[in-house]
């Protein structure tokens, strides 16, 4: 433990840490009992000052536990009939005027990563980092949490919201305890860079979980391949993706790395995909690791209701879709044969999707405060969001079995840690539009790729190759998500791969194999960096047209 983080385990006062440090006198001090606790419960959710005793903060009917130790803060709940919405913890800790703060997703990113200077009302959700000059402190909850936590930060004080409602009922929890959140700090350490603290403070969050380094005869820190999407867009053939897996298995290295070749949306159709077991087959005839995108919540129109979400759940949502409700063993295991069929075809990478659409009714870019809407609840509502989702989690990794790569896509990233092998950390770029792949694309690739290897393989979207992109972007694209060391699909339109673009994409994959890593050097002035490092090489791009950003494209 660093003599900074001792000395705020062990309540030292600020001038102390200074003095320490040479800052400014701007750190702050989580590891403690907040300043105030507030509880929102009800059927019409009040909030309500919590008493401290000690270790405890009390209401009638609901106690919160808040116990500090040198390695955070553990957070739990006692609420046997009540039903409870939120708590919000809030420490009073002054931290000046001039700070930049960053945060994550709850899902997925949408572009909206970005340092930017105090907002009080800003939500960041899972974690957040300030800098002032140059010192930079942070604080997160471990993965796995039982909430779903975000964090303000202001220049009075920092507060952290655990949302634990049932859909968008307040959970009732019965006689257990629920175990909230544990709450992790960063200190200040002179001469850390704001991308070593990210990467820090992810490792923090994760610390004693079991995170997998290979799956079967798989390499997770090596995934690389082709998926049809962003040519296709759900016209692919079954002859199609052959020909991608033959092309894939031409363009890639010789050795223990396999490419893969992930069927995306589209196949089912039996018209122009009559077997996927043989399909699969011919896939790994190639010498190419078949995989296959699935939405395993979306229920089929003839489902019967009681085993669907409530319908209060899909109101002005704009949506004629149906999801099942994961909380009725039924449907439960309804979801997982979906996962089963997939292993059955004899894939051995599953991308699955939707499963925080579905189940909460919001995308991330809409959630804010509030990642799903009031008024409706799960069949079981004893159990928080997180809880049911982490659980839907646990399910699809047990089906999926040891041996084979499950990726995330719309999932929450922080409840998946130990689950998941990758996640897809950002909304779709596209193989028509330049502008949604710079502005989608690089944010996430830049800002989330701290919990590369760390959380699981982050997958910040295909390099579509298309006549419809200009190829110097999509070029620089392709090299900048190479040299990251992160995942790296590809997909190939048969009209746009000539000589150069499979050279092309034969030195990216050629580079994957050699397990690189990257940083943004400018993450901190921009949302779409143009400078990055890979070892000792700066590398720098050139992401904007010459007419600049286009405003039309979403």
């Amino acid at each position: 433990m660093g003599a900074a983080l001792t000395a705020l385990a062990a309540g030292a006062a600020p001038a102390v840490l200074r003095a320490q440090a040479g800052l400014r006198g701007q750190e702050f001090n989580l590891l403690r009992q907040p300043d105030s606790v507030e509880i929102v419960t009800g059927s019409t959710p009040k909030r309500t000052v919590m008493q401290r005793g000690g270790e405890r903060w009390t209401v009638s009917g609901a106690e919160v536990h808040v116990i500090p130790s040198a390695s955070g803060v553990d957070l739990s709940l006692t609420a046997p009939s009540l039903p409870v919405h939120r708590v919000h913890l809030r420490w009073s800790s002054p931290i000046g005027t001039l700070t930049q703060v960053v945060g994550d997703a709850w899902e997925r990113s949408y572009g909206d990563l970005a340092w930017l200077p105090l907002r009080a009302e800003r939500v960041l959700p899972w974690y957040f980092l300030c800098r002032d000059g140059g010192s930079v402190q942070g604080a997160g909850v471990k993965t796995g949490a039982a909430a779903l936590a975000f964090w303000q930060v202001d220049t009075e004080g920092i507060s952290l919201w655990l949302d634990v409602r049932n859909g968008g009922n307040g959970v009732v929890l019965g006689q257990r305890t629920l175990p909230l959140a544990k709450v992790v700090q960063l200190q200040v350490q002179p001469g850390r860079s704001p991308w070593q603290s990210a990467i820090t403070l992810c490792k923090a969050m994760a610390a004693g979980v079991a995170v997998p380094q290979r799956r079967g005869a798989y390499d997770l820190r090596v995934i690389y391949g082709s998926n049809d999407w962003y040519y296709a867009y759900g016209k692919n053939t079954a002859a199609g993706i052959v020909r991608d897996a033959a092309l894939i298995r031409e363009l890639s290295p010789s050795g223990p790395y396999k490419p893969f070749c992930i069927v995306d949306d589209g196949y089912q159709d039996p018209s122009r995909f009559p077997s996927m077991s043989r399909l699969a087959e011919d896939i790994r005839g190639q010498g190419v690791v078949p995989g296959v995108w699935i939405r395993p919540t979306r229920a089929p129109k003839n489902t019967a209701a009681n085993l669907l979400l409530p319908s209060a759940h899909w109101a002005n949502r704009g949506t004629t879709e149906l999801a099942y409700d994961v909380t009725i063993p039924e449907a439960r295991a309804r979801v997982q044969a979906v996962v089963q069929e997939a292993c059955d075809w004899g894939c051995d990478f599953i991308k699955h999707d939707f499963t925080t659409w579905e189940l909460l009714g919001q995308w991330g870019s809409q959630m804010g405060a509030s990642p799903t809407r009031g008024g409706w609840g799960f069949h079981d509502g004893s159990l928080t969001n997180a809880e049911i989702i982490r659980a839907l989690y646990a399910d699809i990794r047990k089906t999926a079995g040891e041996d084979r790569i499950v990726l995330g896509c719309n999932t929450i990233g922080h409840l998946s840690v130990g689950l998941f092998d990758g996640s897809r950390t950002g909304d779709d770029v596209s193989g028509r539009d330049w502008e949604r792949t710079r502005h989608m694309g690089v944010n996430t690739l830049a800002f989330r790729l701290p919990q590369n290897g760390v959380f699981f393989a982050t997958d910040a979207d295909c390099v579509p190759i298309t006549p419809d992109v200009p190829w110097t972007h999509t070029e620089a694209w392709l090299r900048a998500v190479s040299n990251s060391g992160s995942v790296l699909l590809v997909s190939p339109d048969p009209a746009a791969m000539g000589a150069e673009q499979k050279q092309a994409v034969r030195s990216a994959f050629q580079q994957v194999v050699t397990l690189p890593s990257a940083e943004p050097l400018n993450w901190v002035e921009t949302g779409v960096p143009t400078r990055w490092r890979t070892g000792t090489r700066e590398d720098s791009y050139e992401w904007l047209d010459p007419t600049g950003a286009d405003p039309f494209v979403s």
